[in-house]
């Protein structure tokens, strides 16, 4: 074991008591345990961690960077004897600029403070993870998040104008820029967004903002008697042209799920419950045009923002409501909207299979699904039913024409994965840009892929 006799000083604090550090060494993912950390490095400056990866690469130790913990993959979880660096302290908004709509925040900003902090300004910032109240900016751009907007606005990637990073040898560099356009040299800002922690630890982030809606949203809530059905009303909604502002599906055991942790009057009819956004009034009525096409039992259209605000914390919920009914093993595949029923039907005949308690919600306007296979509590290992099951479903979303990971990472959990995707040339050169990055392989090693 190294000694830590010659870490450097810092103006954060190191973290050395296994109790203590037994908190960082896990995320929000069950099936991946951590390991015992050498140290967990509670940084408050960039140079606070550009100090601790120096000694750490100078020691061959491994690192692992961590945010605000709340991933599901496993891609923050300790390694043994590593030195965990968690930004989570480095929590400053540091510039709002209103004329040129941008905003530099530090990597341990939590998502909905930074929105929060420019809609004074009436800006937005629109990349919203159900989690958005948790996470932060700089684990949003290591697994480049999406949310429940991006069907209108995109994804992190679509929003980071610029970096500051610390590479693994304790290097800090800039990337990007604050203008509308740039692009002299390869865009290495959009490398890092997405690579999990293993080019560089983020330690700044610069944002483009949009203006804030001034009309709110006209919210659609829909009940099915199925989940195909309102699978293919998302399918039909995309025909029309119509871009949402959202579009969130919960299958009947999610909305289970969701009230027996807090009570909110499921029918015994509702099946599935879909709910969209329309930015004008006459978007939501094509909305629940195709809604009642496709079989809705009953339809609501309102413009009340406390009514929508209600609707969205049911399917904000759901995460939540997953890890109170038993351990679980959180997926978020994506599929082409078009193969959404069919995906849905799938799902619904795995978990017939195997006896496996699979709730899905999805954000189905980009068709990214969150199937999530529970298993008891008390179990320490993922049972192999699970796996099964697991396997099964990845297999479907990949014959289907979609893909893994929509926005949680690869990260631990879905590694073993990661070659039924991409091909051995692919792998070969995320191989050849890692090496080229982190030539000692001790950034968060064996994630991603």
């Amino acid at each position: 074991m190294v000694s830590l006799q010659s870490f450097p000083e810092i103006t954060g604090s190191v973290l050395t008591d296994p109790d203590v550090m037994a908190a960082y060494a896990v995320d929000h993912c069950s099936p991946v345990h951590g390991a015992v950390p050498l140290a967990v490095v509670l940084a408050e400056t960039t140079e606070d961690v550009a100090a601790a990866a120096g000694w750490c690469y100078a020691n061959d130790v491994v690192i692992v960077p961590r945010g605000a913990g709340s991933g599901l993959a496993g891609g923050a979880s300790a390694i043994e004897g590593c030195v965990i660096i968690s930004l989570a302290k480095m929590n400053a908004v540091k510039e709002i600029n209103v004329a040129d709509q941008y905003a530099i925040a530090e990597a341990g900003v939590i998502n909905a403070d930074l929105d929060r902090a420019v809609r004074e300004h009436g800006l937005m910032y629109p990349p919203d993870p159900s989690s958005f109240e948790i996470c932060s900016i700089g684990g949003n751009v290591a697994t480049n998040a999406g949310g429940l907007r991006c069907v209108m606005y995109g994804v992190t990637r679509e929003y980071v104008l610029g970096l500051t990073v610390v590479l693994p040898d304790g290097r800090i560099i800039t990337t990007g820029r604050r203008t509308v356009k740039g692009v002299t040299g390869y865009d290495l800002t959009q490398l890092l967004c997405g690579s999990e922690g293993t080019l560089g630890i983020v330690t700044e982030v610069t944002v483009k903002l949009r203006p804030a809606p001034v009309i709110p949203p006209t919210t659609v809530a829909a009940s099915f008697p199925d989940v195909v059905s309102a699978a293919a009303a998302v399918a039909a909604v995309v025909g029309t042209g119509v871009v949402p502002a959202l579009m969130e599906l919960m299958d009947r055991r999610t909305l289970e799920c969701v009230e027996d942790l807090r009570p909110f009057g499921l029918e015994d009819e509702t099946r599935a419950m879909l709910i969209g956004q329309g930015s004008t009034p006459e978007d939501a009525a094509v909305l629940a045009r195709e809604f009642e096409a496709a079989g809705a039992h009953y339809t609501v259209v309102s413009d009340d923002p406390v009514e929508a605000a209600e609707l969205l914390a049911v399917r904000r919920a759901a995460f939540h409501a997953y890890e109170h009914a038993g351990n679980i093993f959180s997926e978020d595949v994506g599929v082409p909207r078009s193969q959404l029923p069919e995906m849905f039907a799938r799902i619904e005949a795995i978990s017939a299979k195997y006896d496996v308690d699979i709730p899905t919600c999805a954000h189905a306007g980009d068709g990214n699904l969150h199937p999530t296979l529970i298993y008891p509590r008390g179990e320490r290992e993922v049972p192999q039913a699970i796996w099964d099951a697991a396997d099964e479903v990845f297999q479907a979303a990949l014959e289907l024409g979609g893909t893994l990971t929509g926005e949680h990472g690869v990260g631990v959990l879905k590694a073993r994965w990661v070659g039924e995707e991409l091909s051995d040339d692919v792998l070969e050169l995320h191989r050849g840009i890692k090496a080229v990055w982190d030539p000692k392989n001790l950034l968060n090693p064996g994630r991603g892929f």
